[in-house]
């Protein structure tokens, strides 16, 4: 009896679901009937849906019309976004630059001394960019704190803190629209055992933080070396084509340090400004003064050329100083820090000196008794070190949001693989995220990225920068920049070339490649869908390889 009334309730229960079935599939059909949409008849969910940035209630759902407008709307204002940034990609003077000048080398301080880092670390902001949002700040009503330009320079190590760094105090160049800053009482102490480091610059408008910027790596060491340099200390010699600073210091006085510099096209001995020469070895030889690519030794014809304005001084050999002697018969590479003398080439007698701040020539005169050495003067005496400069350019007008343009991305090697229809572009370098994106040009990349240190990208088609380009016999060079999804643009000092790919002309083709052309349509059209077939099948192996 009891199984028989278990199978009643079961046949009943299963009548009464069939029953409920029915009837919800009768107005389903009703509703169908009559125009709406059956997806509307299940219950939403009671928690609130985002959808396109708008907030939806449970109470209130979206008719079709609704998701059309403003699915419209924001295609409307990405391909407007897009637009903009087409358009600062090819206006590059809203841009904003930092540049960072800083020594190759520091020397550590011992005990309570502090030997400050010579020449001192430099900051120069340039820009149109910076300009136009001090404006916009101070039409919008701000105070003059909110627009002002801050920052504050440390060791890139933990233990630092705000309070141990530099505040920076920017002044506006009189012969420039640049900024300038310098962190004079800089040093490093025996407490810290790197054998490297490099300067953390952060900078603010205002109260709003522009982001955090960090030099190249500095090397520490104790003291000068006076030893003859080997290969193992590459890294200490100064090496033909690169930066140098010159100083002067009178009687080894640190408040007397004058620093080579230059402005406008003259020459002038500086107590806070210095300027990057460019030192090139030139052979004798040649009456053209064709550069030599080694390391530069002492009795060698130099030139040192302004970084910035190109101005030259005349060609000079560069003598090694011991005593404040210049001794004439040495030919050893030259070191950081060491003392030096700048003999002009043509006129032996006559050495590069600073008088105060002036540049002049200083005529030395040789001992009888020694001839292989020139007694000089104290302006006479130069100390020389390597140095380098890092630039980061973005633009920063279009982000929806000011915020820190940090960690900046910088790119420092390229690769290609592939070719034809389908290449591949693989970016090393360091702080890539998954939020940034690789243009060619004013075109976007399809981009994946690795790790923080590796980008892969699909190179564009060479048809969207030149319609024309396969009848054309020239290269396209556009350049490559890194774009963050909130639209702060990162301009690097890479470009990407596109090269023809040389054919035969239809008259020197042989009789089959001559067949071939003039065939029928169909078979160019079939041509035409294999490329494409191969070219989708190549994508598809690129996006697997990724995901792998």
């Amino acid at each position: 009896m009891e199984r028989k009334r278990v199978r009643e309730d079961r046949q009943e229960e299963k009548e009464r679901v069939q029953e409920i079935g029915e009837k919800r599939e009768q107005e389903k059909g009703e509703s169908v009937a009559a125009g709406g949409d059956p997806m509307l008849l299940f219950p939403l969910p009671q928690s609130p849906l985002t959808h396109l940035g708008s907030l939806l209630t449970a109470q209130d759902p979206p008719s079709s019309g609704d998701w059309q407008h403003r699915r419209l709307e924001s295609e409307f204002q990405a391909c407007h976004f897009v637009e903009n940034i087409r358009e600062a990609l090819r206006n590059s003077h809203t841009d904003q630059s930092i540049t960072i000048l800083h020594s190759k080398v520091a020397q550590k301080s011992y005990g309570n001394e502090k030997r400050f880092f010579c020449p001192p670390p430099c900051v120069y902001i340039s820009g149109q960019g910076w300009r136009l949002i001090q404006d916009n700040l101070k039409a919008s009503g701000f105070g003059d704190s909110v627009y002002q330009v801050r920052g504050y320079m440390c060791l890139d190590s933990s233990s630092q803190s705000q309070t141990d760094a530099f505040k920076l105090l920017f002044d506006e160049q009189a012969d420039s629209r640049q900024l300038f800053a310098c962190a004079k009482s800089l040093y490093i102490s025996d407490q810290d055992k790197r054998k490297h480091f490099r300067l953390l610059l952060r900078l603010f408008l205002g109260r709003q933080e522009v982001g955090s910027f960090h030099s190249r790596l500095i090397k520490v060491i104790s003291k000068p070396s006076q030893k003859r340099q080997s290969m193992k200390n590459a890294d200490l010699c100064i090496s033909s084509g690169s930066r140098v600073a010159l100083f002067n210091r009178l009687r080894s006085q640190t408040v007397s340090t004058r620093y080579l510099s230059v402005e406008g096209a003259a020459f002038v001995a500086s107590a806070r400004h210095w300027t990057a020469f460019t030192i090139t070895m030139v052979e004798e030889q040649r009456a053209d003064f064709a550069l030599s690519e080694s390391f530069v030794c002492y009795g060698s014809v130099v030139q040192l050329v302004c970084t910035e304005s190109g101005v030259t001084l005349p060609p000079m050999v560069i003598r090694k100083v011991n005593k404040q002697h210049a001794i004439l018969d040495v030919d050893e590479p030259v070191s950081q820090l060491h003392k030096c003398a700048f003999q002009f080439r043509d006129s032996p007698h006559s050495y590069l000196c600073l008088s105060n701040d002036n540049i002049i020539l200083y005529h030395a005169q040789s001992p009888a008794r020694d001839p292989s050495r020139v007694v000089l003067n104290d302006g006479s005496c130069w100390t020389i070190i390597g140095v380098e400069s890092v630039e980061f350019s973005f633009n920063q007008g279009l982000a929806r949001a000011q915020s820190p343009v940090s960690p900046f991305p910088v790119i420092s090697a390229l690769e290609v693989n592939g070719g034809g229809h389908v290449a591949m572009l693989e970016i090393q370098g360091e702080n890539f995220s998954p939020h940034v994106k690789v243009w060619f040009g004013n075109h976007e990349a399809e981009t994946m990225f690795k790790s923080p240190k590796s980008l892969v990208c699909v190179v564009p088609d060479v048809s969207v920068f030149a319609e024309s380009w396969r009848c054309l016999r020239r290269t396209i060079t556009v350049p490559l920049s890194i774009i963050r999804l909130d639209g702060i643009i990162y301009r690097t000092p890479y470009s990407f070339t596109y090269t023809p790919e040389l054919q035969l002309a239809p008259a020197l083709r042989g009789p089959e490649q001559g067949r071939r052309q003039e065939g029928p349509r169909g078979e160019q059209e079939g041509d035409d869908l294999l490329e494409t077939i191969h070219q989708e099948f190549t994508r598809a192996n690129f996006h697997l390889f990724i995901q792998s």
